[in-house]
């Protein structure tokens, strides 16, 4: 069994590796707020364990084995949050920090039935894909708001920022998972952009907001 730590440090090498790219230990360090002789010595720990790829200096990648163990962790952390945001109420901004804490519940019979339970979800509140039982993950198509042009329109399918502030930012412009988004206008000087959402209520979004957040183009 592994540890909370090193299931942490796993799962942080998938977000910024994905299945087989190379992470450096800077990165990691950063990513999960710690000081890079941590992260040697946690790397030492999870090649001996033959769950990462690790040469000094050179980078660090998930092994086969270790990708099993992050996915799963993946898989776990989504359908928690899609059981928070359904089943308990509770708003896509709040539950990052709550899945945290039960995708470390090593369970595999009790994981299995919360995916029947919800009915098998294919997204988390947030439209990231939830990995299935075999590990496989549905890779995003889309577009970003920023990619669309004037007078294009899509539909929001997903974030790629979870912080709470920008959960509640789009909250308030009602730029939730579905809302309708056509483009009124597109600035030159700073790549923002004028909106109307949902036919009706109409913002200027930021470049930095725009380019977070999924749009499938229709």
């Amino acid at each position: 069994m592994n540890s909370l730590a090193e299931e942490n440090y796993l799962k942080a090498l998938y977000k910024l590796g994905g299945k087989s790219g190379d992470v450096q230990t800077n990165a990691l360090a950063e990513e999960l707020n710690t000081k890079a002789s941590s992260v040697t010595d946690m790397m030492k720990k999870l090649a001996e364990k033959k769950l990462v790829n690790y040469e000094p200096y050179k980078g660090v990648s998930l092994s086969k084995e270790g990708f099993k163990v992050a996915i799963y962790i993946v898989r776990k952390h989504r359908l928690w949050e899609v059981f928070l945001v359904e089943k308990l109420a509770f708003k896509w901004d709040e539950v990052h920090e709550i899945a945290e804490q039960l995708e470390h519940i090593q369970s595999s019979e009790l994981i299995e039935k919360l995916d029947e339970f919800l009915d098998f979800p294919k997204f988390d509140p947030h439209g990231d894909p939830i990995p299935d039982k075999d590990g496989s993950v549905y890779q995003h198509l889309e577009i970003t708001l920023s990619q669309l042009e004037k007078k294009e329109k899509g539909i929001v399918v997903g974030v790629k920022e979870h912080s709470k502030a920008y959960l509640n930012y789009l909250d308030n412009l009602n730029l939730v998972l579905g809302a309708e988004v056509f483009v009124e206008d597109k600035v030159e000087f700073d790549s923002s952009m004028k909106v109307r959402i949902n036919k009706n209520d109409v913002a200027t979004i930021s470049n930095q907001a725009t380019k977070n957040l999924y749009i499938k183009k229709i």
